[in-house]
């Protein structure tokens, strides 16, 4: 018996070398990076807590384009903003694709536009662009659906007066209107128990991202899928969200098509009518539930969570907070409906905006790109198939590019005579193919809610509270704790 169990020992000892080996001999393809080992790869160097600082470090040992192992397969880091912009645009086609993990191949069934490559993902993404700009954006339509939330979000803290809240909630109900607003054709009210349910399934989906219990899925998804646990609980609210979606579009269908499309369901129906025929076509109703929740999940977490921090920076920064009020105040009259175009008057109040999602860095790393084919970057030939991430913090806080990365200086984007300035390391969007498909509806609704609950309210903190956490928390974006404020009516 002794015999038989120190031949086992012996065994795994072999197995483990050998595919040591491996790992090191197909490591000399490849960027420098961590040495790897079998199963775990480079997990053991990972701070999932903080992804992004921990691969800011690796990047000071091995370069700014480098490699981690998770379990057995390499993923090229790009680090600093040159690395991170060359990576993305010198050579955008090469590295468009994204790749198909377990998890989200459940999820999205190779269906939208977020988790798509190839001919799904252009064709989905070119209707959604022009989907947009159809509906409004960049142009006073869309304007006037985000100005309305920022009305009725300010409505809601005004009833508050002054008392201590959670903002949070408010926010993501407004943020999440504007995108029902552009997807179902109308909105909710905040009583709407569904919708409710809605917010809800979207954020436990976004915890659910980058958490050790999706990293387990992706390695072991045979056996997860027996097993309970909280990927059991995403995929319920998953379902939940693709049969809101659905039953929006029965009831678009069985109201029968307008004269003029009036949202995206209306635009999508019209669409897979005129390409029913065509057998290059991937407009299907599957294709357009997954649609609908890549634009929710999309447009609304990452401007949600922005805002939060919004509060929390002015909170923290009451002298950066007193002098956008002063701005708008001299600029605005105090019933002046503020528009998007009132940037260009408003310099002071764009760069804290700019400096807002600088500092905070909200998608602390890029969502991963595969390569359709062999390319290369800096130098490095890099394979077809290979995943690539880029470290999108990393260029928000790369020093050769920020005169003071770490902390919160609206100045960054300021010149010397307090003009605007914009700067080519802003990559909060990203860049590429794959640049956010809402970069322009983002903006406008930062701008406005921003300015809209800067010249209502003074933000401070509740009577007897000292300090505020400015901590983040890592789920698929970075967010802040929860907290309460005062939104005291000026």
């Amino acid at each position: 018996m002794l015999g038989l169990s120190a031949l086992l020992v012996a065994l795994l000892i072999s197995l483990f070398i050998v595919q040591f080996l491996k790992l090191q001999w197909a490591c000399r393809r490849l960027p420098p990076g961590p040495t790897p080992l079998p199963i775990i790869g480079n997990m053991w160097v990972m701070d999932f807590k903080r992804q992004h600082e921990t691969l800011i470090k690796l990047a000071q040992i091995y370069g700014n384009i480098f490699t981690l192992w998770m379990g057995p397969i390499p993923i090229i880091i790009l680090n600093g903003f040159q690395t991170v912009k060359d990576g993305l645009t010198v050579h955008a086609e090469d590295v468009s694709g994204r790749p198909s993990t377990p998890f989200w191949q459940r999820v999205a069934s190779g269906k939208g536009i977020i988790f798509t490559s190839g001919h799904t993902w252009k064709q989905q993404r070119r209707f959604g662009l022009m989907t947009l700009r159809n509906l409004g954006l960049g142009k006073k339509g869309l304007e006037h659906r985000v100005q309305e939330e920022a009305c009725h979000l300010v409505e809601f803290f005004m009833q508050e007066r002054g008392q201590p809240l959670d903002p949070s909630f408010p926010i993501v109900h407004s943020v999440s209107n504007v995108i029902a607003a552009v997807v179902f054709g109308h909105r909710f009210t905040i009583e709407n128990k569904n919708f409710h349910q809605v917010i809800e399934s979207y954020d436990y989906m976004v915890k659910f991202g980058s958490s050790v219990s999706e990293m387990l899925y992706d390695i072991f998804p045979w056996l997860m899928n027996h097993l309970p646990g909280p990927h059991q609980k995403v995929f319920y609210c998953h379902e939940f969200l693709r049969s809101f979606a659905r039953n929006e579009i029965r009831n678009h269908r069985e109201n029968g098509p307008p004269d003029e499309p009036q949202d995206f369901i209306d635009f999508y129906l019209a669409q897979i009518d005129k390409s029913k025929d065509d057998p290059t076509s991937t407009f299907d109703e599957d294709n357009m539930v997954q649609a609908i929740f890549d634009l929710f999940l999309a447009g609304t977490e990452t401007t949600t969570t922005t805002l939060r921090w919004t509060v929390l920076d002015m909170v923290a920064h009451p002298d950066v907070q007193e002098k956008v009020q002063k701005e708008l105040d001299a600029v605005l009259g105090p019933s002046q409906l503020i528009c998007y175009e009132d940037r260009k008057k408003l310099p002071y109040t764009n760069a804290v905006i700019h400096e807002i999602q600088r500092y905070n860095s909200v998608v602390a790393v890029g969502v991963p790109r595969e390569c359709i084919r062999g390319t290369v970057l800096q130098g490095f030939p890099i394979e077809k198939g290979t995943i690539i991430i880029p470290n999108l913090t990393s260029a928000l806080l790369d020093p050769e590019q920020w005169e003071t990365p770490r902390q919160f200086n609206p100045n960054h984007f300021l010149d010397k005579d307090g003009n605007f300035v914009n700067k080519d390391a802003f990559l909060a969007f990203s860049a590429g193919h794959r640049v956010c498909l809402g970069e322009l509806l983002a903006r406008t609704e930062l701008f406005l809610f921003f300015s809209n609950l800067m010249r209502a309210f003074t933000f401070k903190l509740p009577e007897g509270v000292k300090e505020i956490n400015t901590e983040a928390i890592t789920w698929i974006t970075l967010q802040p704790h929860p907290y309460k404020i005062c939104a005291v009516p000026r």
